[in-house]
């Protein structure tokens, strides 16, 4: 398919990318790659604005990898070198009883003002119901009582659990990672599609159309992504949407400009404002973005602990 030309992109103020990674398996271990050889090699912020830059978007969101507290930290220390980089997503032990503590250390730190908001790589937990429990609970409400997002990387095996978690997190914002990870590939409808429309009910959940080449695989087709992007389009409205790279996991099935190209076709019902809010404007009001920043509404927190 073709790329995604700079003549359309959205808004004065540019695409913002609302996840991609970096890595360097030399340097922090990888294990998941080990699998993935095409991944399986170290990607740098340099190698992102080369592709991404050209095709207009002006800022992006990066995203932890590993449940690391050195790999936050490297992350933040990337961002205060960069503008590119407008806001970080990291990780910390939300188990930990002092988690407030160490959000307030990490924001002392060179970029601690891009934290933004916490992620924790809840596929890998054994137990499908990581998130009812209660000391989790606790953390994630810490994370939002400071003013972050908390990223809810789910599969379907964690929907319910998610669901729980925002029924009892009134209020906090929570951010579905890849719209949950729907089985594209196996053009798996249910239980997804009633899961992921209970937690649309909640007005502070939003969720990132993202991942998606990842799901359906090398032979990915748009058609086959587009009923999943159409019932998220109807359960979440274009300003609780988020475009996100994925990059570069995306980069073992399609370029960037197929993944932003691919992005652009399936919201092409959207227009105007709302598709600057897709591409930009949700992204820097949920993360408080320095855009958003500068001219905050009353009552707003921002994630300067």
């Amino acid at each position: 398919m073709s790329g995604f030309s700079t003549d359309v992109s959205p808004g004065s103020d540019g695409i913002v990318d609302s996840h991609h990674h970096v890595w360097d398996p030399a340097k922090r271990p990888h294990d998941w790659l080990v699998a993935l050889p095409s991944l399986n090699r170290p990607f740098d912020l340099r190698q992102l604005e080369q592709v991404a830059k050209p095709l207009g978007v002006s800022a992006t969101v990066l995203v932890q990898v590993l449940n690391d507290p050195a790999e936050t930290e490297e992350f933040l220390a990337l961002a205060s070198a960069s503008e590119f980089i407008a806001g970080v997503i990291g990780w910390v032990d939300l188990t930990d009883p002092g988690v407030g503590e160490t959000l307030a250390r990490l924001a002392e730190l060179p970029g601690g003002d891009k934290l933004v908001g916490v992620r924790h790589l809840v596929p890998n937990e054994p137990d499908p119901d990581w998130l009812r429990r209660h000391e989790v609970r606790r953390g994630v409400r810490a994370v939002s009582e400071s003013g972050g997002a908390f990223d809810l990387l789910v599969s379907t095996r964690e929907l319910p659990a998610a669901v729980h978690l925002a029924e009892h997190l009134e209020g906090a914002t929570l951010v579905i990672d890849h719209m949950a990870k729907p089985e594209i590939g196996a053009s798996t409808w249910e239980p997804w599609n009633s899961l992921i429309g209970q937690l649309a009910r909640s007005e502070s959940v939003v969720c990132k159309i993202s991942g998606l080449v990842s799901q359906v695989g090398r032979h990915w087709d748009p058609a086959a992504v587009r009923p999943y992007v159409k019932r998220v389009v109807e359960l979440f409205g274009p300003n609780r949407l988020l475009f996100g790279s994925d990059w570069p996991v995306c980069t073992a099935v399609a370029s960037y400009d197929e993944v932003l190209g691919l992005a652009h076709d399936l919201v092409a019902p959207l227009v105007g404002q709302e598709i600057d809010a897709f591409f930009g404007g949700t992204a820097r009001r949920i993360y408080k973005l320095a855009s958003v920043r500068m001219e905050e509404r009353p009552g707003e927190r921002r994630f300067d602990l």
